[in-house]
Order: structure tokens, then C-alpha cells, then sequence
């Protein structure tokens, strides 16, 4: 065979390709797509928003400053909701007077966090965190500490919020 007898055979093979290519491209548009809407893209935007919100409730649950306790406790209110939030009410004047009298400043640093459990349609959802605090009573050398915690989250509208916060015991 001559080369020029392979010339009809070059432009049906060029068109297959392209064809083919085109095929492929629209299916990769069409599964990007469904993944896009998704209920699993929905699910994960969920469990990032809850595990933000409740890493930063941990946060402001850890910071205090006794120069300033009423700010201090209104975040604790901010970042409460159910049994937690009633007895940050209830007990209010009680953590105010302790933390002034111990004249202690905390700022807190959450070093690692994750949910354990999430439920998105009854709002509710659990996490753990590590969390480094900074200790300064006044006239002393900072110290730094670290504590376990886990939580349960309770989604008021569209924000999470603690409605209970304990320590997990080390060992």
C-alpha cells in the first residue's frame, strides 16, 4: 500500500476522536454537576459549619478575662443553648464572683477538633476537642495547660450551639 491510499482513513480517525473527546467532556460536565448538588456536598457544608461554630463556642468557653467577666459570660450566653445556657443564667452571679476573686485571665487555642457524631435533620451533633489554655493570675508567670473536652451541639436556626461541655479524663 502506497501512503496515499492511508489518507481517507487519517480524517475518520481524526472525527472518532473528536467525537469521542466531545462524549467525554460532556459526561465529566454532567457528573461534576450531580456532585455539585448533591446531598453529600450538602452534608459536608453542614458538618464543617457545626464543627466551625462549635470549635469557636469551645474557644469563648475557655477565654475569660476577670477584668471584664460580664463580656465573658454574655458570650457564654452567645455560645449556649439548652441545660448549658439556663445554667450559665441561673448561676451567673456565682462565676462572676469566682472569677473575679481568683483574678485569673484564660485565652484559649483549640489545638484539634473533630464531631463524633452529626444529625443534621434533628439539629444535633457531638465533638471532641483539644484545647491549650493560657493561665495569668495576676502577679504570676503565665502557665499553659492542656484539657480534653466533648460536646453536644444543638443548631439554633442556622448557628450550632453548646448545650452541654465537660472534660474527658486524661488516662
Amino acid at each position: 500500500m502506497t501512503a496515499e491510499g492511508n489518507t481517507g482513513r487519517r480524517p475518520a480517525a481524526a472525527l472518532v476522536a473528536c467525537g469521542l473527546s466531545l462524549v467525554l467532556a460532556l459526561v465529566a460536565v454532567v457528573l461534576w454537576s450531580l456532585a455539585a448538588t448533591s446531598s453529600s456536598v450538602a452534608y459536608a457544608e453542614t458538618r464543617d459549619t457545626a464543627l466551625q461554630q462549635g470549635t469557636n463556642a469551645v474557644i469563648a468557653f475557655n477565654t475569660l478575662d476577670h477584668k471584664n467577666v460580664e463580656a465573658g459570660l454574655k458570650r457564654w450566653e452567645q455560645y449556649s443553648t439548652g441545660p448549658l445556657h439556663d445554667e450559665i443564667q441561673k448561676s451567673h452571679k456565682d462565676y462572676a464572683t469566682k472569677i473575679q476573686q481568683a483574678k485569673s485571665t484564660t485565652t484559649a487555642k483549640v489545638l484539634d477538633s473533630g464531631l463524633t457524631e452529626l444529625d443534621p435533620q434533628a439539629g444535633k451533633a457531638k465533638m471532641i476537642a483539644v484545647v491549650q489554655v493560657t493561665v495569668t493570675i495576676d502577679g504570676q508567670k503565665p502557665s499553659t495547660k492542656q484539657d480534653r473536652y466533648q460536646a453536644e451541639l444543638t443548631r439554633e436556626g442556622d448557628t450550632w450551639k453548646l448545650s452541654n461541655l465537660g472534660t474527658v479524663p486524661v488516662g
